[in-house]
C-alpha cells in the first residue's frame, strides 16, 4: 500500500453539465487540495461559497488527524511517541475499517507499511534500490499487530510507524459528505482525490466521473449517486525514475506492485471503504479480487485494467 501523499497524476475529472433548471442556483465549483491531492466540491445553491467555507474547515480540520507532514497531526504524534492517549473519534474509526479490510485483504491492506516504504523512498533518493537486509530489517517494524488501539489509547510496537494515504483521502470525503447531508444538502459531489457522491447532478442524472489511468481516458464514464468511488494506480508514482518500482507495496513480501494493473477503481457505499479496497486490489489478481469483495457486498469493482 502506499505512504505516499497519493495519486497526484490521476486525472480523474467529474463533468457535470453548467445548465441549470429555470430559477435554479447556478452550478458553483470549488477546486483545491485535500490530503496533497485535487480536491473538488460541486453544488448548486445559492448560498454555495459559504457552504463550501464550511466543508473545507472540516478538511482542515481532519488534516490535522491524518495529515503524515504536520508533525503536530494525531497521526504524526502516535507515530512519533509510539503512542496517544484518547485518540480523536476518526482516527479510531478509521483504523476499525482499516482492521476490517485487512483481514478480508489476507493482511494486503495494512497501514503498518510506513517504515517499508521509507526505505525504499530513503534508498531511491540515494539512486539505489533497497538491498534484501534493508528490507528485512525494515519488515520487522511492520505488522497489523503491533498496533492495539481503542478510545483510551493507540500503541505501536517500537520502531514502527502508520500511514493512512491508503483510505484517509476517502474517510475525508465520507465526513465532507456527512456534514452536507447533516446541512439538509442534496446533489453535491465531493472530491478529495476519491469521490462521495450526495443524490446525483443538480439538472438530474447521476455524477458522471472519467477515468484517466494516465495513459488514455477511458470511454465509459462511472456514474455516481448517492455512492463512492477511488481509484489506485500502481504504477502512476514510482520511486524510480523509470517508473518501475510502484509506490504500492506488498506488506507481505515487501516488494513493488506488479505492473498487471495500470488502473483499479471500486464503488462502495463510503469511500474510505473504496479507497483501501482500490489500494489492496493492486496486490491481486481478479480472483482473489472477487473473494475480498464478498466480504462487503455493496463493494463492487469498477474498473481493473
Amino acid at each position: 500500500m502506499t505512504g505516499f501523499t497519493r495519486r497526484r497524476f490521476l486525472a480523474i475529472a467529474a463533468a457535470a453539465s453548467a445548465a441549470a433548471p429555470a430559477r435554479a442556483a447556478p452550478l458553483y465549483q470549488w477546486r483545491g487540495t485535500a490530503l496533497g491531492a485535487d480536491a473538488s466540491i460541486t453544488l448548486a445553491h445559492d448560498q454555495a461559497e459559504s457552504i463550501v467555507q464550511g466543508a473545507l474547515s472540516e478538511i482542515t480540520r481532519l488534516e490535522r488527524i491524518f495529515s503524515l507532514h504536520d508533525h503536530q497531526s494525531a497521526l504524526m504524534q502516535l507515530n512519533s511517541a509510539g503512542y496517544l492517549d484518547n485518540p480523536p473519534f476518526e482516527l479510531l474509526e478509521c483504523l476499525t475499517l482499516c482492521r476490517s479490510v485487512h483481514a478480508a485483504t489476507g493482511g494486503l491492506f495494512d497501514p503498518t507499511i510506513q517504515p517499508l516504504w521509507v526505505t525504499y523512498a530513503e534508498h531511491h533518493a540515494q539512486g539505489q534500490h533497497p538491498d534484501a537486509a534493508s528490507l528485512a530489517e525494515a519488515r520487522t517494524r511492520t505488522g497489523w499487530d503491533g498496533l492495539t488501539f481503542d478510545n483510551t489509547g493507540a500503541t505501536l510496537r517500537p520502531g514502527m510507524a502508520l500511514s493512512l494515504n491508503g483510505v484517509a483521502q476517502g474517510y475525508i470525503a465520507d465526513r465532507v459528505a456527512d456534514l452536507l447531508r447533516g446541512q439538509g444538502l442534496e446533489n453535491v459531489l465531493v472530491n478529495t482525490g476519491e469521490f462521495q457522491a450526495i443524490g446525483g447532478q443538480p439538472q438530474g442524472g447521476a455524477w458522471p466521473v472519467t477515468l484517466d489511468d494516465g495513459q488514455a481516458l477511458h470511454r465509459n464514464a462511472v456514474m455516481l449517486e448517492n455512492t463512492a468511488l477511488a481509484s489506485s494506480a500502481p504504477h502512476g508514482i514510482t520511486f524510480d525514475q523509470s517508473g518501475r518500482v510502484s509506490h504500492i507495496l506488498n506488506p507481505l513480501t515487501g516488494l513493488p506492485a506488479p505492473a498487471h494493473w495500470r488502473l483499479i477503481s471500486v464503488t462502495a457505499p463510503r469511500a474510505a471503504l473504496a479507497d483501501a479496497l482500490s489500494t489492496a486490489f493492486c496486490l491481486m489478481e481478479r480472483d482473489t479480487i472477487e473473494a475480498s469483495l464478498r466480504h462487503f457486498p455493496r463493494a463492487r469493482l469498477a474498473h481493473a485494467g
